[in-house]
């Protein structure tokens, strides 16, 4: 699998496909959805769409394929290799998530969690197969959250095509095993292939499984931390495992507007509400608050003054 694109700028997301089988755009198809590196901390989370007419399942379960879980590696490249082989009427296509594209997302202010960008990522593979011309009639999907709930999210986003999403999809249906083996095929390829644009010199490429528990990934994360810059993009640094290695070795940030901000939140406090300005005491006057610059500088005056 040729992953140039993506190594060039590894900083974002890239979508990668095959060629669409002409029969595609003609037949009824299936597609199944599938994802890989959903739980690891280090590198790129990949989705995988593979897609055929629904008249020729069988021949798909004839390829042999299997959920990417259970395979080694040489055995998901040699399957990958049968589905590349079978391009006269199975299509694929891939969504490469970068790590930092994850840890943005998920730190951004308005909070964009991982199960938004999951479902977000498949919506956008399917509406890719529709609009290279793919006839789908039907969807089977490996759930994100509550399946029930899934479901019903893309059957609404997709009227008209038959909408399947359950656990363990990639060993119920052979087209999501399908989809599985593409996602973890790009993943295993973009992992070991990838492009540190730090700079780090001779890096050990060691990383273990990249899940948090992994001894391996647990020494990298410690070797490669700077005090100073944290980690490479490589490193998804919105999860915990990440942020608790960034407060207990990483050098303290002070920002400026710490102070205004905690004044901020102690007036806020203060004033339970907006309306406490227009109440009066019982004597009938406005009760007193501190005017702030802008008001006096404006020459503004309380509406009980007037």
């Amino acid at each position: 699998m040729d992953l140039g694109d993506f190594e060039a700028d590894n900083s974002v997301s890239c979508r990668l496909a095959s060629e669409i089988p002409d029969i595609c755009k003609t037949e009824d198809c299936c597609l199944g959805i599938d994802e890989a590196g959903r739980g690891p901390v280090l590198g790129p989370m990949v989705y995988g769409i593979c897609f055929c007419p629904v008249s020729r399942k069988e021949e798909m379960k004839g390829l042999k394929v299997a959920d990417s879980k259970t395979l080694t590696e040489a055995e998901r490249e040699n399957l990958f290799d049968n589905l590349n082989g079978a391009k006269s009427y199975v299509g694929w296509a891939i969504q490469i998530i970068s790590p930092n594209t994850i840890s943005t997302s998920m730190l951004q202010r308005t909070k964009y969690n991982l199960n938004a960008l999951s479902h977000d990522a498949a919506i956008g593979l399917v509406q890719y197969a529709l609009d290279c011309g793919v006839q789908l009639t039907e969807v089977f999907v490996d759930t994100v959250g509550p399946a029930e709930k899934y479901q019903d999210k893309l059957s609404q986003r997709f009227p008209g095509i038959e909408m399947t999403v359950r656990p363990k999809a990639d060993s119920l249906f052979p087209i999501v095993s399908a989809a599985s083996i593409c996602a973890k095929v790009a993943r295993d390829h973009a992992v070991k292939r990838w492009n540190f644009p730090e700079d780090l010199g001779d890096i050990q490429t060691d990383y273990g499984s990249g899940y948090p528990n992994d001894p391996k990934t647990k020494a990298w994360l410690l070797k490669y931390l700077d005090p100073v810059f944290g980690y490479p993009q490589f490193v998804r640094f919105s999860w915990s495992t990440a942020q608790n290695l960034l407060d207990g070795k990483a050098v303290t940030v002070h920002w400026d507007d710490d102070e205004e901000d905690g004044e901020k939140a102690a007036a806020l406090q203060k004033n339970t509400s907006m309306l406490s300005y227009f109440n009066r005491s019982a004597g009938g006057n406005a009760q007193t608050h501190k005017t702030h610059r802008f008001f006096t500088d404006k020459k503004l005056v309380s509406l009980d003054t007037l």
